[in-house]
């Protein structure tokens, strides 16, 4: 074979072979960040519990702090891409597991007494691929954090919450 015919048959390798590589390089990597999204957002449904259980319900810091967002930042999560508080669905649960109707009541049995659990859900949460040739997205399953409520914002002396 001569050699100077050779040159374009390499070429063509490469461009195949190099197509390959390129998309199980960028696949691994989006592997990568689809795990530590997926990690992220348990912290979050995690975090943004513990922190709701106790301090005061009606403290807008909650959300954004389980975000990882200052207490005065609003926005975006910095941590994870698109996440906003909006996307956060915070419920206050009575003993047999029923979101309670007016939590921020003081004064009914149904409010702020009635309360035992605290959740915090993140549902629908979109995931984008970065795949060239392969854009998309999908949805990610509902991450939920359901943990016991402990003082609510609550001095324990008076039901009247104060601020975190």
């Amino acid at each position: 074979m001569n050699r100077k015919r050779m040159g374009g048959v390499y070429l063509v390798e490469f461009a195949i072979i190099g197509l390959l590589l390129f998309t199980l390089l960028f696949g691994v990597l989006e592997m990568g960040r689809l795990y530590f999204t997926v990690n992220g957002l348990g912290e979050v449904v995690r975090r943004g519990a513990r922190l709701a259980a106790v301090c005061n319900i009606q403290d807008p810091v909650v959300l954004r702090r389980a975000i990882f967002n200052a207490a005065t930042e609003a926005g975006a999560s910095q941590l994870i891409g698109s996440l906003e508080t909006a996307d956060l669905t915070l419920v206050y649960l009575d003993v047999n597991g029923v979101a309670v109707s007016n939590p921020g009541d003081l004064d009914n049995a149904s409010g702020f007494s009635a309360i035992r659990y605290v959740q915090l859900r993140v549902e629908n949460f979109p995931f984008e691929l970065l795949i060239p040739g392969f854009r998309g997205a999908f949805t990610l399953p509902v991450f939920r954090s359901t943990i016991p409520r402990e003082s609510l914002g609550s001095d324990g002396e008076s039901e009247v919450p104060t601020p975190c």
